[in-house]
């Protein structure tokens, strides 16, 4: 009999494996199923006995900021200043160090709803194309390890968070066969402070007289050694459309047209894999459009948040396979003359020891564009009398009456009291995360001896 094969082929394999989920569901039976992460803290949400694998990643996550006595607005920075890092079977190094919205296809911070294999997001639909917003991720990789696996939630933001989360795995008795890659994910950053024309679009005749010979000076999206398989990356790209640079009406340029290069194992040039352009390799054409396929699309187009594009590609049914080192690439428009501000997050599984992580520090990772976001409240109390003009002479200040005199004493009395009860709630419910990341490492390990011995 022939095992099934496709995407789905496993499903009908019964397997030797025992399933299994860590979650934040409160332990005391009540309804706040959330963990609390302190501003530069962090939560362990996953802390897994191997051998056995991450099947399904789901999360969502709360940050609010107080404007006002009666008023708050979420963190807008949230998806940049929270990060996914994951640890394989005790490495120095983690495997996975990414803003969390990156690593969902979430770029720039903006809640969107899109759906592909590998991931998918679903944002409410009043917060949609707005930063933060109210969001469900869901990420369906698989997750291989040999001897322990690590999730962490790292938070490097001002505010507290509310982290509500699912993982699920299957855990084995047999090791893993000795071929098995273990996933990887780096984010990286371009602002494009070396382009040569920005003031140019992308299919003039100056800029199409250009020539690449030579992928290093294109915007790298992964360069890695190792032995491994490239499966693909997200792209967000912040684009000036050229107003600044004198372009008339009609004239606006676009971010595209640059090539996609993928140079395996040192090979010279050309590189085996040469693409065509942008929207070519992210499985659209003439331009990019509002599609979201299993392998390609857009997640954020660029008309719906004017000079926004976030797309991606996945390679999960042709992975570019390495065995020393590999350099993906892109031009940055025909032959790197746009100065546009790209973010990027590649993922690859890898067999060899995870290499060298580092991310950039929050202020450089932060969106550039702010969609209309609120400015961050100053340490001045908000509940301060804001400036009365002055009257005619011998009249008395509206603020002088008693009545309202009372109501703004109340009102800053009211807000430092709610300051107060939101910190010892939130202290308290630091401890009950501290206590349940020990209850579920513990439940783990001990599913583990009950099934498996």
């Amino acid at each position: 009999m022939t095992t099934p094969t496709g995407p789905l082929g496993r499903i009908a394999s019964l397997r030797d494996v025992v399933s299994g989920r860590t979650s934040s569901w409160d332990r005391s039976g009540r309804n706040d199923d959330w963990w609390a992460i302190p501003p530069g803290g962090s939560v362990v949400i996953a802390d897994l006995p191997g051998p056995g694998t991450i099947t399904h990643l789901w999360l969502t996550q709360r940050s609010s900021i107080r404007v006002g006595v009666d008023h708050e607005i979420p963190d807008p920075d949230l998806l940049r200043t929270l990060v996914l890092r994951i640890t394989w079977d005790d490495d120095p190094e983690p495997a996975v160090l990414v803003p969390l919205g990156d690593f969902f296809c979430l770029g720039d911070g903006i809640a969107a709803t899109f759906t592909s294999l590998p991931f998918t997001t679903s944002a409410r639909p009043d917060t949609e194309l707005r930063r933060t917003g109210h969001l469900a991720l869901n990420c369906y990789l698989p997750m291989p390890f040999d001897r322990r696996a690590v999730v962490e939630i790292l938070n490097e933001g001002e505010h507290w968070v509310g982290q509500y989360f699912q993982v699920d795995f299957e855990l084995q008795g047999d090791p893993r066969p000795a071929d098995t890659g273990r996933l990887h994910a780096a984010w990286r950053r371009d602002r494009g402070t070396d382009a040569w024309g920005p003031d140019l679009t992308v299919n003039a005749p100056e800029t199409l007289s250009a020539a690449t010979l030579d992928p290093r000076d294109n915007v790298t999206i992964l360069e890695v050694e190792g032995d491994g398989q490239y499966i693909g990356c997200n792209l967000t790209v912040v684009h000036d459309r050229g107003d600044r640079h004198g372009l008339h009406a009609g004239e606006a340029s676009w971010w595209g047209e640059g090539d996609d290069m993928i140079v395996v194992d040192g090979e010279p040039w050309p590189p085996r894999l040469h693409g065509t352009g942008s929207e070519d390799m992210f499985g659209h054409a003439w331009e990019m459009q509002r599609v979201a396929g299993p392998f390609a699309g857009s997640v954020v187009h660029e008309d719906d948040v004017t000079g926004v594009q976030v797309s991606y590609r996945f390679h999960l049914t042709d992975p570019v396979r390495f065995r020393e080192r590999i350099h993906v690439s892109m031009e940055r428009g025909h032959a790197n003359h746009l100065g546009d501000d790209w973010s990027m997050t590649a993922y690859w599984y890898q067999r060899s020891a995870s290499p060298p992580a580092s991310l950039a520090p929050v202020a450089e990772r932060l969106p550039s564009i702010r969609l209309g976001a609120r400015p961050r409240p100053s340490a001045a109390p908000d509940s301060a009398a804001p400036p009365v003009p002055p009257g005619p002479p011998g009249a008395s200040s509206a603020l002088d009456r008693p009545d309202r005199t009372a109501a703004r004493t109340t009102a800053a009395e009211r807000l430092v009291t709610q300051h107060a009860a939101a910190e010892a709630h939130l202290r308290d419910r630091l401890d009950a995360t501290r206590a349940a990341e020990a209850a579920s490492r513990a439940e783990v390990r001990d599913l583990r001896r009950r099934t498996l011995g």
